[in-house]
């Protein structure tokens, strides 16, 4: 994926300054979360930010300390995803809980949310109200997808529109936010910012999509996390869902069974064989397509260079990890 340079250069340098600056004691609090910062990832969600910003006409330097919130605060999640997820892997090296403990994963990612507000707390005080606002809200829909997402795994009937009104929150809101915060932050019209606002939606929805189609298929090496996670775990992903609303008769049974399956291996290799019976991935493909139709559409009217680069990480996502 193509992100400019010179932003993730400037998110990099912050990050790194960052880390740098934490205090050495305790190790147990602080080592960990440099840990996790240091395991790199596109730092997508923070380039939008710098992103929206300089469309708008605003200074990039000012939109700085909302990106690197953003990033700490994303960070934060997936520490405590990988937690309720039991995942070994993040980014092709132990997630923090498993290169530590639970307890130490919980406290190091909420000392990371700490730091996020401190950011927050240095964007330029005409804008700071608004930010706080919008950030607020944000991390509220996070946990309330989160919550969604866990109550799934046992929950017996779960719709597709369920699952999509789950990631809208879980994953949409964080890049919607920051398409929203550097578009405020950049000067932009009331109009303006809620275009970057349903543009940042559809690109998160595009992106867990394409999560969910990468857990199944995609290669751990390029993933970065454990293949098949979301079948051991019963996740129920746009794939699962679907699959459960084409297949009929035997598939089905089979299906249901393999839910309860013991064995790993087996459980992942035999929903992946229903998968591709069913044709649910072209189906998720054809999803994917709809929410990047949406997202080009909802920026038709705007004019400015970075808006092509916004569109053109925005294809990027369809072919994520191939």
């Amino acid at each position: 994926m193509n992100i400019p340079v010179a932003y993730r250069q400037e998110i990099e340098k912050e990050i790194k300054s960052f880390c740098k600056n934490l205090p050495a004691k305790p190790h147990e609090l602080y080592a960990p979360m440099s840990y996790m910062l240091g395991l790199g990832g596109k730092q997508l969600r923070p380039t939008m930010v710098l992103l929206a910003c300089k469309m708008f006409g605003g200074q990039v330097k000012n939109a700085v300390p909302a990106a690197i919130a953003v990033e700490l605060f994303h960070n934060f999640t997936l520490i405590h995803d990988d937690i309720t997820d039991a995942a070994p892997l993040r980014r092709n090296k132990p997630s923090v809980h498993a290169k530590w403990n639970t307890n130490i994963a919980l406290l190091s990612g909420d000392a990371l949310l700490i730091k996020a507000y401190e950011c927050i707390a240095k964007t330029p005080k005409a804008h700071l109200p608004a930010i706080l606002r919008l950030f607020n809200e944000t991390a509220l829909k996070v946990c309330e997808g989160q919550q969604f997402d866990m109550n799934y795994e046992t929950q017996s009937k779960v719709s597709i529109d369920d699952y999509l009104y789950m990631i809208s929150l879980k994953t949409a809101a964080l890049f919607s936010a920051s398409l929203e915060m550097g578009a405020i932050l950049g000067g932009a019209t009331g109009k303006d910012a809620r275009s970057m606002r349903v543009f940042g939606t559809s690109i998160g929805m595009l992106f867990q999509l394409q999560d969910d189609i990468l857990d199944v298929f995609g290669e751990q090496q390029k993933v970065g996390k454990q293949t098949g996670g979301d079948i051991i775990n019963n996740k129920k992903t746009y794939l699962l869902l679907k699959a459960f609303e084409l297949a009929k008769g035997n598939t089905l049974k089979e299906l249901q069974k393999l839910l309860s399956e013991p064995n790993a291996n087996r459980k992942v290799e035999g929903v992946k064989a229903i998968y591709e019976k069913l044709g649910v991935l072209k189906q998720a493909q054809k999803q994917m397509d709809f929410y990047h139709n949406a997202a080009v559409n909802s920026v038709a009217s705007i004019k400015a260079p970075e808006k092509k680069i916004l569109l053109d990480l925005t294809t990027a996502l369809l072919s994520r990890g191939n």
